[in-house]
């Protein structure tokens, strides 16, 4: 671990030195990248040297306790060393987890669509409420929000949705909320007072860039036609809509939020690029099944991960084990400690995965090492 962090601070200095270089400022895509970088690798540098600052004031309260004979110096120095020494055990716990392997996407934008599932109506009903409750987490985040498709029904509530949400980090901690939400409550056309249990799918996808994705012409048909449903006097008049199909994969967007052709073609064509590289994320989970046993839950989206209990005013996130009894709170937004107790969940699985894999590796080495002795061993008596 120490050599990877020597490895890291001496890259960091290589960083900044080029970032001092005058041709560096000229060329602004190698100015970018080398910044992004950077910005990187500055919490585990700053971190470490923390780290190493610590052990050495350990160093110097010990050594002081060997010569110093005067009492309140070695009383002064005893309490410096047990807070250098739990600074030292709090410090080389982050440590680890800023060593944990990133999630490339974690920076991306993200594009999150919500379907209604079993319920009908009240199914829909609950897919606004937490398309609302998305909306709310991100103006708290002061995150940007933009609608990108969406099929409504008459009572005010959503078959489907897509929207993207642009943000610093957006994918880090919107993808924990993928996967099958349920909702248990009294539908308020239900006269007898029964509950009624009703789910909704929740889908993230990190935003995909033209380079991640390549969409070749022969495989799209593009169908151009006017906006249906209620909307201002573009609506039935233009040509305004859009419609996608992706030969390969049967994949239709179909996009009218804008009064522009143009405006409804882009955001089409990045839902459809967002569509394609989460296909493609899917299968290389699927095909890693060491990332797959570190990861919260099972990574599947067809997994409930959470209910909403309206009667009970609680809701529950079954991967964790979270139970909170603030249903207002969350529904209107305020769901950043639920997705805390996820993040912290998951670097807890990755950290014990990473110490069998070190456990492992140090027990594969001792029994190469015995394995070298008894040949030599062998050797020598020949």
């Amino acid at each position: 671990m120490f050599d990877k962090l020597e490895d890291t601070v001496a890259r960091y200095e290589e960083l900044m030195n080029e970032l001092s270089e005058p041709d560096v400022a000229n060329d602004p895509n190698r100015f970018k990248r080398l910044m992004k970088e950077q910005s990187d690798l500055t919490p585990l540098v700053e971190t470490y040297r923390e780290y190493k600052q610590n052990k050495q004031n350990i160093e110097e309260s010990l050594e002081l306790l060997k010569e110093e004979s005067d009492e309140e110096m070695r009383e002064l120095a005893k309490e410096e060393l047990n807070e250098s020494r739990a600074k030292v055990e709090e410090l080389e716990e982050k440590l680890k987890i800023l060593l944990l392997p990133k999630d490339p996407n974690d920076d991306k934008n993200v594009i999150v669509e919500i379907r209604a599932g079993a319920g009908g109506d009240e199914a829909a009903l609950f897919a606004a409420e937490i398309y609302r409750m998305y909306m709310h987490y991100a103006e708290s985040k002061r995150w940007k929000v933009e609608t990108l498709e969406c099929e409504e029904i008459g009572i005010g509530g959503m078959k489907k949705v897509n929207f993207m949400i642009a943000g610093q980090g957006a994918y880090s901690v919107m993808k924990y909320e993928s996967g099958v939400h349920r909702v248990q409550r009294i539908p308020e056309t239900e006269s007898g007072g029964r509950i009624h249990t009703s789910t909704i799918s929740v889908a993230v996808m990190p935003e995909a860039e033209e380079f991640d994705v390549e969409i070749e012409d022969k495989d799209i048909r593009i169908d151009v036609m006017r906006a249906s449903g209620n909307g201002g006097q573009c609506v039935n008049t233009t040509d305004s809509a859009v419609r996608l199909t992706h030969y390969p994969t049967g994949i239709v967007i179909y996009s009218q939020t804008e009064k522009s052709q143009i405006q409804n073609k882009a955001k089409a064509f990045a839902l459809l690029r967002a569509k394609l590289y989460d296909m493609e994320l899917q299968k290389r989970q699927d095909a890693e099944a060491a990332d797959r046993r570190s990861q919260i839950g099972t990574g599947d989206r067809s997994e409930k991960i959470r209910t909403y209990n309206f009667p009970q005013g609680r809701v529950t996130d079954h991967r964790i084990g979270l139970t909170l009894y603030k249903l207002d709170k969350i529904m209107n937004g305020d769901i950043q400690e639920i997705i805390d107790a996820c993040i912290a969940a998951d670097q807890a699985k990755k950290l014990a995965n990473m110490n069998e894999e070190y456990a492992g590796d140090r027990k594969s080495t001792r029994l190469n090492s015995s394995h070298h002795d008894i040949s030599y061993a062998v050797f020598c008596l020949k």
